[in-house]
């Protein structure tokens, strides 16, 4: 037996037969551990998912032209191998874009590319196209309008015109867009009410006809806005109100104030209605010369006035004194016909006279500050019969300005009128603010 081995194993084709029965068990063995490896990694390799919101780029000749129509952003959808996919959307290193470097101005179809992602993924884009317009670029300048809600004014309070720090801006945009702009508007956003002067920062709007926002780039985007505001008033003169009737046996003689005038604030339309404020003297109360304190009572709508109390002072007649006045008349050797004819004083009151300019010389211009409507109060006192023909018309207030120069003065105010009365304005002095004018 085995010898009959030995002659088989030195046989050729018995050592052929063995190789062979070798090699199918070695090539059994490499193939089901090649499938085990591969029924490792089948789970999971393809895989697909969707990435939101990605940017997009355009490239296009920015210093000249300006294109609209590019999608801000896009989605993908993505498959392929799964760890390729996470890596993918967790770094999102890969860039969504649209090439227009050689892009003709006008309307065209232009495709969104992605670039620097992996090419074992395969990838959609939503939109895949977009329909884009480029348009020639335009810069131009444009000045800016203020605006103010003057309904955010405090009572009594008026606004001068708003003005706009800077002036003027820079729009650039589309050429068809910048030709449509109508409005530049810078509109200051405060809560109120408003009694003095602000300034704060408005975001200036580009607008076309019909109000609607254009779509350009501003510079300064945000500007300071600046408002004057004032408080309204007027000068009116005090007018004396005699209330009940003198006592038996005293006579009013007369009834003087200390002021004359009074300063009074409140709405443009009360002030404008308004002609006067008023003292109430109640007569029946006085029995002899005596000197009161009293409030000015001002109309329904007047915020304030100043002042806010008057002294009167009462020239009070008595029967007593009426009876000496007339021994003495009896007793004087002047003749009762000469006594007669002594003419009593008058005093009149014309209020809201204008302030007139002269003497200004052509190089410079002037307002008025105080009074800053221009106008005052003058009080005349003469002889009757001359006083009751008296007019407004009759006097000429002016400030003689000659030989000022640039800068704030006061200046006393010159009365021209009628002789044989005395004149006294309200205000003996105005003051003035002279500027030079500007260069046409």
């Amino acid at each position: 037996m085995d010898k009959l081995i030995d002659k088989l194993v030195d046989t050729r084709w018995f050592m052929k037969i063995v190789a062979l029965i070798l090699a199918l068990f070695l090539f059994d063995s490499v193939y089901d551990a090649d499938k085990e490896l591969k029924d490792i990694n089948v789970p999971g390799q393809q895989d697909s998912g969707i990435v939101e919101n990605v940017p997009v780029k355009s490239y296009y000749d920015t210093e000249n032209l300006v294109v609209t129509g590019i999608p801000e952003t896009v989605d993908l959808s993505i498959e392929g191998p799964k760890s390729h996919l996470e890596q993918a959307k967790k770094l999102q290193n890969f860039e969504v874009y649209v090439d227009l470097t050689n892009a003709e101005i006008g309307s065209q179809r232009v495709e969104i590319k992605i670039r620097d992602i992996s090419d074992k993924l395969d990838v959609t884009i939503n939109p895949q196209y977009a329909d884009v317009t480029v348009h020639e670029k335009v810069t131009q300048e444009f000045k800016v309008d203020a605006e103010f809600n003057n309904g955010l004014l405090g009572e009594g309070y008026s606004a001068d015109a708003a003005s706009a720090e800077p002036k003027t801006v820079k729009i650039t945009g589309a050429k068809e867009v910048i030709e449509r702009i109508s409005f530049v508007k810078a509109t200051l956003d405060v809560k109120g009410p408003i009694t003095e002067t602000i300034t704060d920062e408005a975001t200036v709007r580009v607008l076309d006809r019909e109000m609607n926002k254009l779509d350009v780039i501003v510079e300064p985007q945000v500007i300071q806005v600046t408002v004057p505001v004032k408080q309204l008033s007027k000068t009116v003169p005090v007018t004396i109100v005699r209330k009940g009737d003198p006592q038996d046996g005293v006579t009013i003689n007369s009834i003087e104030l200390d002021v004359n005038e009074a300063s009074i604030t409140g709405r443009e339309e009360i002030l404008n209605e308004t002609e006067s404020v008023r003292v109430e003297v109640d007569v029946s109360k006085i029995e002899k010369d005596t000197v009161l304190t009293l409030p000015v009572i001002i109309p329904d709508g007047i915020s304030a006035v100043d002042p806010k109390t008057v002294k009167a002072s009462i020239d009070v007649g008595t029967e007593e004194n009426a009876e000496n006045a007339d021994r003495e008349e009896e007793n004087t050797e002047e003749p009762a016909e000469e006594t007669q004819t002594q003419e009593q004083e008058e005093t009149k009151t014309f209020s809201s006279l204008p302030i007139n300019l002269a003497g200004l010389a052509e190089e410079y211009e002037a307002v008025l500050r105080n009074p800053a409507s221009g106008r005052t109060s003058i009080t005349v006192t003469g002889k009757s019969s001359t006083v009751q023909d008296l007019k407004a018309e009759d006097f000429n207030l002016y400030l003689s300005l000659a030989d000022l120069g640039e800068g704030d003065h006061e200046v006393p105010i010159n009365v021209d009128g009628p002789s044989g009365v005395d004149v006294k304005p309200a205000l003996a002095n105005a003051t003035i603010t002279i500027t030079r004018k500007e260069e046409a």
